[in-house]
């Protein structure tokens, strides 16, 4: 939070002082005024701020509530030595962000200040994610992929936890934050966790947080991403990845709903809703012993499957079509269009690498072709030189997703095929004809 300005407002010009000195050690940057006349002088142009109750020409409420009139998110802190409880409620009231007596403790000051900026960073980062999330869409009607974005609407509306399974590059961590915007806890953060990219050694701070003085350079107490997350929701992407003394930490969050930071002593309560992710198979892993069996059952309540690119063929226009005007408004080119024979060379590859190799290479056509429209003989080579093989292998891999769906989904409804119908949005008579094509039988 270095370089951030505060103002201190306090008629004692010793305090100030000292409050200056701590906050500049910091990294802050501080001004200090005496009186309200002073104040109002002053530019708005801090990042927090630290007001006297008591002041010899007004009341620092009174200046409370005149800051919230022109910005309601900025931090203030309410600091005074002979305040009276119903001072403090209407200062609470007002929007003040804690109430610090006199005389003023550093470590206390310092850790107030920094949890009230880094509350107003989240909300502000969360703004941003909810603004993006808000421009984005589920984009593709086949089938597995409707079912997979139903699944998700109805998990979305209840606190749940929610494990979505997949393939890399399908889309998982924009499924996660579409089900977090469409849930009772869109007003909280949402915030991101790659299990795989976090060192080991990091990764326990990193997602409880530490104490001041845990381990050599732990200069600070240090709020991790969990309780950073309280109120709203945390996606734990690559969750497969995380060691085994990490699984049973947070195990435990899930059971009790806190959690100690590293080298502390008194436990954090949060509430968070947890949304995991994985391209690994879990239940294996468990069965290895290296996932333990009990976190696997607390995260898998809801389980969502995100078909891969190759069982979706018939999304792939759309999204390419979704993919190309994307890149051509962020880089400010002309408008360009795929011709049918492109959509169809796109159609007819396999994409190991699912949603997010087929953005790679539509947005490669768009850089190496200069007119408007992307023909076939802009299709990267690689791709083209597929096609001979493809269709079949697409086709085959498609009837076994939607095969593996259905009879999920009959098994579930132990064989009522009316009720299978209805959850997977087909008419009864077109699900007795996909089961007669794909050879399904009930398993006695």
């Amino acid at each position: 939070m270095s370089g951030r300005r505060v103002l201190i407002l306090d008629d004692e010009a010793n305090i100030g002082l000292s409050l200056r000195l701590i906050l500049e050690r910091e990294g802050y940057r501080v001004d200090t005024v005496n009186s309200l006349a002073q104040f109002r002088e002053m530019p708005r142009l801090a990042d927090a701020y630290l007001l006297d109750v008591r002041l010899p020409d007004g009341s620092g409420i009174d200046v409370l509530k005149e800051i919230r009139q022109t910005d309601s998110e900025v931090p203030v802190m309410m600091i005074s030595g002979q305040a009276t409880i119903a001072e403090a409620v209407e200062a609470t009231r007002a929007g003040a962000f804690d109430f610090l007596e006199k005389p003023l403790a550093r470590d206390k000051v310092l850790v107030t200040l920094k949890n009230a900026l880094e509350r107003r960073s989240l909300r502000e980062e969360n703004e941003r994610l909810r603004e993006q999330v808000s421009g984005t869409r589920m984009i593709g009607r086949s089938p597995v992929f409707a079912q997979a974005v139903e699944q998700a609407r109805l998990a979305a509306r209840s606190d749940a936890r929610i494990l979505i399974l997949g393939e890399s590059g399908t889309g998982k961590e924009l499924l996660a934050a579409h089900i977090h915007q469409s849930s009772p806890f869109a007003a909280g953060p949402f915030v991101k966790v790659n299990c795989a990219a976090i060192p080991t050694e990091l990764l326990e701070t990193e997602l409880f947080g530490h104490e001041r003085g845990a381990f050599t350079g732990a200069a600070g107490m240090r709020r991790g991403k969990f309780e950073r997350a309280d109120g709203g929701s945390i996606f734990l992407d690559e969750v497969g990845d995380l060691p085994l003394p990490a699984q049973a930490k947070l195990l435990r969050v899930l059971q009790e709903g806190e959690f100690h930071r590293v080298g502390g002593e008194q436990p954090v309560r949060v509430s968070v809703r947890v949304i995991s992710a994985t391209n690994r198979d879990l239940l294996r892993m468990c069965g290895e012993h290296q996932f333990r069996e009990d976190l696997y059952y607390r995260l898998n309540v809801m389980p969502i499957r995100v078909p891969p690119l190759r069982a979706r063929r018939e999304d792939i226009g759309e999204l390419a079509d979704y993919f190309l005007a994307d890149f051509c408004r962020r880089n400010n080119f002309r408008a360009k269009r795929l011709d049918p024979a492109a959509v169809a060379a796109l159609e007819g590859y396999s994409w190991p690498g699912n949603a997010r190799e087929l953005r790679n290479a539509v947005e490669r056509m768009a850089i190496l072709c200069p007119g408007e429209s992307i023909g076939a003989d802009a299709v990267p080579l690689e791709i083209r030189g597929q096609q001979s093989v493809a269709r079949p292998l697409v086709r085959a891999v498609r009837d076994d997703a939607e095969r593996d769906q259905i009879r999920r989904v009959l098994d579930q409804s132990d064989w009522n095929v009316s009720q299978a119908a209805r959850v997977l949005g087909m008419e009864r008579t077109n699900l007795h004809k996909r089961i007669r094509s794909l050879g399904l039988t009930r398993k006695e």
